[in-house]
């Protein structure tokens, strides 16, 4: 084969746009399925029991279309809603009156009554595209930043303005880490805080491994290290959370805080702030 140098704008200009059919089997069968169910002013469980029983999945489906999660914060919320009983076609088929008593306490019946009866607009179309895709990554964004933002407050409470938030800090032989927050410093800190939160499974719940790892190789072995969290998305990881955990338990961590722990993080705040005269 002959060699032929090639040009950017001469690949560039043979690209083409990669139109797609969106709708699968799935997405058909579904829609088949929406458009037979009535229109009614009220919903009752027999309605949701039927299409479960069609084909479970394909009721599943849109069970969480009608409530507007997504996939991940669907199955982590029902999971725990069901509490122990598995939320897979198993966990329905044993425990059917259970399975669907956790979709009405989701308030499922009355959403599906509301998305019904609502009067359709033009611009409902476009707004679900927005929801769908810049909406998507902006919920993402707010859910972690969030968790920061609160953490950051409580912080404040105790130490006043004596910390460094989002900053690259300085720890044992020089060496250096990014973390959410250094106290007092990230020059010198003595408290080190990463904050994270989620409401989706995917690659960024085991990226965080790594971002502690280079925390806990970094800091000082007198640099209490605390890790905030949560999200119920960490049910469908827990074989990375228990890594976290180990990390805690062997003394690289301190502590793991969730939002129902935060008297507890914040005790332990002015506990340090007492201990390392802060």
């Amino acid at each position: 084969m002959k060699f032929v140098a090639q040009d950017l704008n001469t690949i560039l200009d043979s690209l083409r746009d990669l139109k797609v059919d969106w709708q699968d089997d799935t997405a058909k069968r579904v829609i088949d399925t929406l458009e037979a169910i009535p229109i009614k002013k009220d919903y009752s469980l027999k309605e949701v029991q039927a299409f479960l029983d069609h084909n479970f999945e394909d009721g599943l489906l849109i069970c969480r279309l009608f409530l507007g999660l997504s996939k991940d914060q669907f199955t982590a919320v029902l999971r725990t809603t069901l509490d122990k009983i598995p939320a897979g076609v198993n966990g329905y088929k044993a425990n059917k009156t259970k399975f669907l008593a956790a979709l009405e306490e989701l308030e499922l019946l009355e959403i599906m009554a509301t998305t019904a009866n609502r009067k359709p607009l033009w611009s409902d179309v476009l707004v679900e595209r927005l929801r769908s895709g810049r909406g998507s990554a902006i919920s993402g964004q707010r859910r972690g930043r969030g968790v920061e933002d609160f953490v950051e407050a409580v912080v404040k409470e105790v130490f006043g303005d004596q910390y460094d938030t989002r900053c690259t800090f300085t720890g044992q032989r020089h060496e250096t880490a990014k973390c959410d927050i250094a106290i007092p410093s990230k020059a010198n800190p003595r408290i080190v805080i990463e904050a994270k939160g989620y409401g989706a499974t995917g690659s960024k719940m085991t990226d965080v491994l790594g971002d502690i790892r280079k925390i806990i190789d970094a800091k000082r072995s007198d640099t209490a290290f605390f890790f905030f969290t949560d999200g119920l998305t960490w049910k469908q990881r827990k074989s990375d959370l228990q890594k976290i955990v180990e990390f805690q338990n062997a003394g690289d961590i301190m502590r793991i805080y969730t939002y129902a722990m935060e008297q507890q993080f914040k005790a332990d705040l002015w506990q340090l702030k007492k201990e390392f005269g802060l």
